[in-house]
């Protein structure tokens, strides 16, 4: 069983939903210690234990007793299989972190999965689910045809929101002795990422969103077209949609991203997000998500920083790969120390390129 120290460099959450996705993957149990040790309210989130609760009931894993708060767990994989599962964070946790530990293991189900997910869809330190849709979606449909529906918003507080995700697979891992036959043969049917350079811009869009009652105010015409106004000076095709949700509670916010071709073929996708909050005016907010975007851009990084990180398991799978990340955050460094407690891989940083080799471990 390994043994992962939750302490370890940037010391979050990302440590438990990584290790729980590969350890599922690769049939390696772990033990954790000092979750979150160093945050102000140290231990298990409600994400966390919901993705925990997940895989229990959808994969027939094991656990020793978890809560909101533990900060020491064992998890033993079971087998991955199929079928259709809802869960419920049950506060405004975000959905995307809870993927973050379903998303992997289930592109490599022996037939189709369903997850559908309630809690919060966007909120701090999160992906919301415009960027888990337009920026991470397209990159990983190598893998597999992942299909992703937002049904309901949910904003901090209250949450509420829902999201289906379906997930096709086109490699099972049953279909293998060991999981090293299986990236193997991985690796003979699909791509490693080839993302070291940029590629040419073809097209700026966005979904600028908001809860109904604030629809009078027009915050998500507003935030669009403060956003619009930023990103018109890189002269292509810009595309910002507006909507309001009856969500449960009340909440704004614009997600932007920039489409990137190279020899006429779809190349990379760079993301932006920002979040609308009380007293922060709604122009400010379209400009905030669209200067991180020009900042991406004008970086000359193939993947922004949150998208190197999430990228980062799957490229794991693929040797050979090269990620050109906007940043190598500490949240990235620490995601590629628990990688390679369970994959055969190690990583070259350089500069701020990542690149992936093999190793005989």
């Amino acid at each position: 069983m390994l043994e992962l120290d939750g302490s370890h460099g940037e010391g979050g959450g990302q440590i438990i939903r990584t290790a729980l996705a590969l350890s599922t993957l690769t049939g390696e149990p772990f033990r954790v210690t000092n979750i979150r040790k160093n945050r102000p309210q140290p231990g298990l989130k409600a994400q966390h234990l919901t993705a925990i609760t997940a895989l229990k009931e959808w994969c027939g894993a094991k656990s020793s007793d978890v809560a909101v708060g533990t900060e020491e767990f064992w998890y033993e994989p079971g087998a991955i299989r199929g079928g259709r599962f809802s869960f419920d964070v049950g506060t405004a946790g975000s959905i995307t972190l809870v993927l973050q530990a379903l998303l992997l293991p289930a592109m490599f189900a022996p037939k189709k999965v369903t997850f559908a997910i309630t809690g919060g869809t966007c909120g701090k330190w999160q992906a919301p689910v415009e960027y888990f849709q337009n920026v991470l979606l397209p990159h990983l449909q190598r893998f597999a045809s992942v299909g992703c529906r937002l049904l309901k918003r949910g904003y901090y507080p209250k949450g509420g929101g829902q999201v289906a995700v379906e997930i096709t697979p086109r490699l099972p891992l049953k279909d293998f002795a060991s999981c090293e036959a299986f990236t193997g043969q991985l690796g003979k049917t699909t791509r490693p990422f080839g993302l070291g350079t940029q590629g040419g811009l073809m097209q700026l869009k966005g979904i600028s969103h908001a809860s109904r009652d604030l629809a009078p105010a027009k915050v998500a015409e507003r935030q669009a077209a403060a956003a619009r106004s930023e990103l018109m000076e890189r002269k292509a095709p810009v595309d910002i949609v507006q909507e309001y949700d009856e969500a449960p509670g009340t909440g704004s916010g614009i997600t932007l991203w920039a489409r990137f071709n190279r020899d006429g073929e779809f190349h990379t996708i760079l993301g932006a997000d920002a979040l609308g909050e009380r007293g922060k005016r709604a122009e400010d907010v379209g400009k905030e998500a669209a200067a991180a975007l020009l900042r991406t851009i004008d970086s000359g990084a193939a993947v922004d920083a949150h998208l190197a990180d999430q990228l980062l398991p799957f490229a794991a799978l693929l040797p050979g790969s090269v990620l050109s990340a906007e940043e190598i955050t500490e949240h990235c460094r620490t995601n590629l120390w628990v990688i390679g407690q369970f994959l055969p891989v190690r990583f070259l940083v350089e500069g701020t390129t990542i690149s992936v080799e093999a190793t005989n471990k």
